[in-house]
């Protein structure tokens, strides 16, 4: 069985200070270890500033396309000059709010890895789904576009995370079961085409995650760690679940 190492990203969304890149770069130094990935997701114009702090950093999206006359977006090419090393796509607000489909968000995917940043894709079902079953169905075709544009294969330099679109911001959480459960289905839907690949794959949760919640969810089976939204903003919240993260090693 492979050992995969876990993983705690934070996701500052439209928040976010020189100040406090300076406070959560000082809390990130007492936590770091080789047994711990730790990333950060800043707005766009805070990536370089984190970075020069030695944290790792990633952009909350990236363009499909290249360079170009596309106003107000940004090439995954200069994302990664300025450092990046990862990248979210299919976030859901950026599915809910942007209107980004499976089929933009697979172009994305392809997009930063042809540039050498690691995808991070975001999977999930809406309140409405899930109460309809669907779960598995909509977490399906959301991989499914990636997979159909550039082969399983293409999942083996990613990061997938599934994120509860229900449980984003409003406080609730997935339970640690409900949870595992759908980490389970991801990892044997992939192991179908490539069990290897699968074993190795690392699966975050996202959705309410908060320092009192991280450390039953990260000890499930294939829960690798946890993309963390409000409490990535506050160093004491944030480093906690990290410790939380260490502790399942």
């Amino acid at each position: 069985m492979a050992t995969r190492k876990p993983m705690v990203a934070g996701n500052w969304k439209m928040n976010g200070s020189l100040e406090l890149v300076e406070q959560l770069a000082n809390a990130i130094k007492n936590v770091q270890s080789d047994e711990l990935d730790i990333v950060v997701f800043p707005p766009f114009p805070l990536i370089s500033s984190l970075q020069q702090q030695n944290v790792v950093v990633g952009s909350q999206t990236v363009s499909e396309n290249q360079a170009g006359a596309f106003t107000g977006e940004v090439d995954a090419q200069l994302i990664k000059d300025l450092g990046a090393t990862y990248t979210l796509v299919g976030h859901s607000e950026r599915r809910s709010i942007y209107g980004e489909s499976d089929a933009v968000v697979a172009d994305k995917f392809a997009r930063a890895q042809h540039v050498g940043l690691t995808p991070i894709l975001c999977v999930g079902e809406s309140e409405e789904q899930r109460e309809a079953n669907e779960t598995e169905l909509v977490v399906a075709a959301q991989i499914d576009a990636v997979i159909n544009k550039l082969g399983v294969a293409a999942l083996k330099n990613s990061v997938v995370a599934y994120e509860p679109v229900w449980a984003i911001g409003t406080g609730k959480t997935a339970s640690p079961e409900q949870a595992q459960a759908v980490h389970k289905f991801i990892r044997e839907k992939i192991a179908s085409a490539d069990s290897d690949l699968a074993e190795q794959l690392t699966i975050l949760y996202g959705g309410s995650v908060n320092e009192k919640n991280s450390e039953l969810l990260f000890a499930q089976p294939d829960i690798d760690g946890g993309l963390i939204g409000g409490a990535s903003l506050k160093a004491e919240s944030f480093t906690a679940i990290c410790e939380s993260a260490k502790g399942t090693v």
